[in-house]
C-alpha cells in the first residue's frame, strides 16, 4: 500500500525542489496527492504480469569468488558456468562477462559493494543470444567500480586487476578484467563495456583486441553503464575470427534499446573477416599523433604497424580532422552529467518504449537512501561535479554537447569521404607502472582520475560520434601497444577484415 505524506513532508519536498509552499498551498497539494495516491494504490498492488525479457532455460551455477591461487591477476569477480546450446556459431567458446552485464541467477555487483545481494531475475539480450550460440559463460570480471574510473589503473571494490605481461604494472579500466582475463589465457572470448574508451584502453595495455562497434549496433538491453548516448559493449579476444563470431553472435536489433535505430542487413562477419584488404584505403590521422603525452614509441611502433598494412595491399595517405583535438571535451560533458541522470532514474532509463528493470531499480533506489556512502569516489565526484552544473547552468552545458555531436560527427565523415579507415595510437603511452598508495589520502585521490586529455583524446571522441574503433595489439615485447582503427559507421567489416591481414602479416 503506497504510503501519503502528511503537511508537514509536502512542504520538506516543496523547499527540496524550491517551490515554498504556503500553509494553504501545502494543504491543498498534500489532498490532491491523497487523491492521485489513491488510484496509484489500485495498480501498485495489482497482480499485473511485467512483461520479460527473452530468456533460454539452461543450467546456471551461480559460481564462488575465486581464490588468488585460481585467479592470480584479479580478473574475475566471480566464477560461474551457465552452458549454452550443443551448437552453433559459439560452441566450444568460453566467453566472460564484465559485470554490469546482466546474467538470472548470477550475482550483479556492477564492481562495488554498494550491489552487495543483488541478483537479478533477467538475462541481458547478449546473454540469451550468445547462449542460443552454444556459448559457455565462465564468470563475471572485475571492473572499476560502476565503471567510473579513468580507465587507467583498473583498481575498485573488488581490487586491482594485474596486466598479465607484467603484474606491476596497470591492465587499464573499466573494462579491466575482460582484457586480463583474455591476455592470460583464461578465456576464449571477452564482452567489455565502454564509456570513453573502457574496451579500447586495456585492450592497448594488455595486448589483445578490443573492437568498440557502431553506436547502437550491439543492444545494450539489461547492462548497466553510463549516459545512454555515449555508452557501448564491446567483444574482446586474441583473434580477429573471435571478435568477428562474437560480433556476428550478439549484433542487431532487440526490439527493447531505443538506441537501435536504422541499422543496416548485417553480413556475417565471420566468413568475411579473411577478405584481404587490397585497395582499403586508411589514413593516418594527423591530429591523432604528436599531442603533448604521446611517447615517441608508442608512435613509431603504430607507424610500421600501418607500414604492415600497406605491405598487405592497403593504400595509406595522411588525414587532418581538426575536431579531434577537443572531441572529447562534449563527451566528459555527457560523461558527468548522464551518471547524474542515471542515478536519479535508479539506472532504470526514462522516456522510452523499453524493458525497464524492476528488481534493479527498486535495490538502487532503497540502497541510496540506506547506504549511498558506499558509492565509490570517482562517481560521488562526478555526481557532485554534474549536480553543480546542473544548478548553476541548468543543464544547458548537457545539452550544447549534445547539439554539436552532428557537426563534430561530419567532420569524420568528411575524412571517410577520402579514406576507408583512420588509424592512430589506442592510448599514448605503454601500461605504466602501478604505484600502491602510501596512505588514506593517496588512496583516495587514486580514487578520482587524473589521467589528463592526453589518456582519452583518441578514444572517448569516438564514444561521442558513434564511429567503431578497433585497438589492435602492435607490439607485446614488454609492453604491449595498440594501433587504433576507425571506420564509418557499420564499417565493422573492414575494420576486422583490416585486424585479421594484420594478424597473418605478423
Amino acid at each position: 500500500m503506497l504510503r501519503k505524506p502528511d503537511v508537514e513532508e509536502v512542504k520538506a519536498y516543496g523547499q527540496e525542489l524550491g517551490f515554498d509552499f504556503t500553509d494553504l498551498e501545502a494543504e491543498l497539494v498534500q489532498k490532491s496527492m491523497e487523491k492521485s495516491l489513491d488510484g496509484l494504490d489500485r495498480f501498485y498492488e495489482a497482480k499485473l504480469e511485467e512483461e520479460r525479457l527473452p530468456m533460454g532455460q539452461f543450467l546456471r551455477d551461480p559460481g564462488y569468488r575465486p581464490s588468488e591461487e585460481e585467479d592470480p591477476y584479479n580478473a574475475y569477480i566471480r566464477k560461474c558456468r551457465v552452458e549454452g546450446t550443443k551448437e552453433g556459431l559459439l560452441a566450444g567458446k568460453t566467453v566472460a562477462l564484465k559485470d554490469h552485464i546482466a546474467v538470472a541467477g548470477i550475482p550483479l555487483t556492477l564492481g562495488s559493494h554498494f550491489m552487495d545481494g543483488y541478483t537479478p531475475d533477467f538475462d541481458a539480450t547478449i546473454v540469451t543470444r550468445m547462449l542460443n550460440q552454444g556459448a559457455t559463460i565462465t564468470g563475471k570480471l572485475n571492473m572499476i567500480d560502476f565503471s567510473s574510473g579513468s580507465g587507467l589503473t583498473g583498481t575498485g571494490d573488488y581490487g586491482r586487476v594485474k596486466n598479465p605481461h607484467n603484474p606491476e604494472h596497470v591492465s587499464g579500466g573499466s573494462s579491466s578484467g575482460s582484457a586480463a582475463a583474455v591476455a592470460a589465457g583464461d578465456v576464449d572470448i571477452a564482452i567489455g563495456g565502454d564509456q570513453g574508451g573502457s574496451v579500447q584502453a586495456p585492450s592497448h595495455y594488455c595486448g589483445i583486441l578490443g573492437l568498440k562497434p557502431t553506436f547502437g549496433l550491439i543492444p545494450h538491453t539489461g547492462v548497466f553503464g553510463s549516459d545512454p548516448g555515449i555508452d557501448f559493449l564491446g567483444p574482446m579476444a586474441k583473434t580477429a575470427e573471435d571478435v568477428a563470431v562474437m560480433l556476428e553472435c550478439i549484433a542487431g536489433p532487440d526490439g527493447y534499446d531505443p538506441r537501435q535505430r536504422d541499422i543496416p542487413e548485417l553480413p556475417a562477419y565471420s566468413r568475411i573477416v579473411d577478405q584481404g584488404i587490397k585497395g582499403l584505403k586508411i589514413g593516418i590521422l594527423t591530429e591523432g599523433f604528436g599531442f603533448d603525452g604521446m611517447d615517441p614509441e608508442v608512435e613509431s611502433a603504430v607507424l610500421a604497424a600501418v607500414d604492415v598494412l600497406s605491405q598487405a595491399g592497403a593504400v595509406v595517405s595522411k588525414v587532418s580532422v581538426p575536431a579531434h583535438i577537443d572531441a572529447h571535451i562534449p563527451a566528459s560533458i555527457l560523461l558527468m552529467e548522464g551518471c547524474r541522470y542515471l542515478m536519479e532514474t535508479n539506472f532504470g532509463g526514462a522516456f522510452a518504449e523499453t524493458y525497464y528493470p524492476t528488481s534493479l531499480i527498486r535495490m538502487i533506489g532503497s540502497s541510496k537512501q540506506s547506504h549511498g556512502y558506499q558509492l565509490p569516489l570517482n562517481m560521488k565526484s562526478n555526481l557532485t561535479t554534474a549536480e553543480y552544473l546542473h544548478r548553476r547552468y541548468y543543464g544547458t552545458l548537457y545539452a550544447k554537447a549534445q547539439n554539436v555531436r552532428k557537426g563534430i560527427r561530419n567532420a569524420y565523415d568528411r575524412a571517410f569521404a577520402d579514406v576507408d579507415l583512420l588509424v592512430c595510437p589506442t592510448k599514448p603511452t605503454r601500461a605504466p607502472r602501478f604505484h600502491a598508495p602510501k596512505d588514506t589520502r593517496e588512496a583516495l585521490e587514486q580514487a578520482i582520475p587524473n589521467a589528463g586529455a592526453a589518456h582519452f583524446r583518441n578514444t572517448s571522441c569516438f564514444n561521442y560520434t558513434g564511429h567503431p574503433a578497433i585497438s589492435i595489439p602492435c607490439r607485446v615485447d614488454g609492453l604491449p601497444i595498440g594501433m587504433q582503427l576507425i571506420g564509418s559507421h557499420y564499417s565493422e567489416h573492414l575494420l576486422l577484415q583490416a585486424a585479421y591481414a594484420y594478424q597473418e602479416s605478423v
